[in-house]
């Protein structure tokens, strides 16, 4: 009787060690940030859904944050950049901003611009003072910059698919032989090729500790690949089964993928949750917020946000 007990107090200890009680005696399971995600309700509560912020954007792309937790936006058709605020201020940040895509904020908080007004990697500072970063590859026009992410040395990855606009005066054919990611080392000026073999690719995120990079073929799949040290990329190795334009990463090393909804998958590439969004296509995602908990979705012609229970990494 005296070993039954034993055990008994044991099993409890271990309950206890994982749980807490809330201020009503109620018994809740402790999560811990670092830990694999395996369930849905990790990420998001049960009863979670995207809030409408604004339906009136041409083509709603391109979410990033500042230390803050504000949220930038750009709108191509209308050659806008918007602001989210803290607040719940949504306000022209930007007029003529050079027909903006992807966007990444930099530490200094300069706005790292996707340009399609002449296909160039531009960077935007606070007072809208704008330089050019990379103006072609190796004197030939880029196809048209779509998505950057900064990794932590300061280096810049940039995808370049070839979508061709109305706006265009140039031709609509590449003058380049493909559609790629190149990797713009910090200080540098001029970018290296790193992915060659992607119909489009797309979107393009990295790990905080700067040691893998996810890049989505927005008609194929997406991959993850092991970042050298001299930013050139190894051992690709599919990670989801679904192509992707925008995506992001939670504290916990989930994958946000956008397509048809938002899709979110664990580290090991097990897809969690589905996150339903009242549009065709959704095209881009972060995390912004105060405390940068509030996923925001970004869609053809709107911007939704969706609280959740977990906090963005960039």
């Amino acid at each position: 009787m005296k070993n039954i007990n034993k055990a008994l107090l044991a099993i409890g200890a271990g309950f206890f060690a994982l749980s807490s009680f809330t201020m009503n005696g109620r018994i809740t399971p402790s999560l811990k940030l670092n830990a694999p995600a395996d369930t849905a309700t990790v990420v998001l509560a049960a009863d979670a859904k995207p809030v409408l912020i604004s339906d009136k954007f041409g083509f709603a792309e391109g979410p990033t944050v500042d230390k803050k937790g504000n949220l930038f936006v750009t709108d191509m058709p209308n050659d806008k950049i918007f602001k989210y605020d803290i607040d719940g201020n949504l306000s022209v940040w930007m007029e003529h901003a050079h027909r903006p895509n992807g966007m990444f904020m930099d530490k200094k908080g300069n706005l790292i611009v996707c340009s399609e007004e002449k296909n160039q990697l531009l960077s935007i500072s606070p007072k809208q003072e704008v330089t050019v970063l990379l103006n072609d590859y190796q004197g030939h026009m880029f196809n048209a910059p779509n998505d950057v992410y900064i990794h932590k040395n300061g280096g810049m990855y940039i995808t370049d698919p070839l979508f061709a606009r109305d706006f265009w005066t140039r031709k609509k054919t590449s003058d380049l032989d493909g559609d790629k990611v190149y990797y713009l080392p910090k200080g540098a000026s001029q970018a290296i090729p790193v992915v060659s073999d992607m119909k489009k690719p797309n979107g393009v995120v990295g790990t905080p500790d700067g040691k893998y990079l996810y890049v989505g073929d927005y008609y194929g799949k997406t991959y993850k690949y092991k970042i050298e040290k001299d930013g050139t990329l190894s051992e690709k190795t599919l990670f989801a089964d679904q192509p992707s334009d925008g995506m992001t990463l939670d504290n916990m090393g989930n994958v946000y993928l956008t397509s048809r909804g938002v899709n979110v998958y664990s580290p090991q590439g097990k897809l969690i949750n589905k996150i339903s969004v009242p549009a065709p296509a959704t095209t881009n995602v972060c995390f912004a917020g105060k405390n940068k908990d509030v996923l925001f979705i970004t869609t053809s012609k709107a911007l939704y946000s969706l609280q959740t229970k977990v906090k963005g990494v960039e």
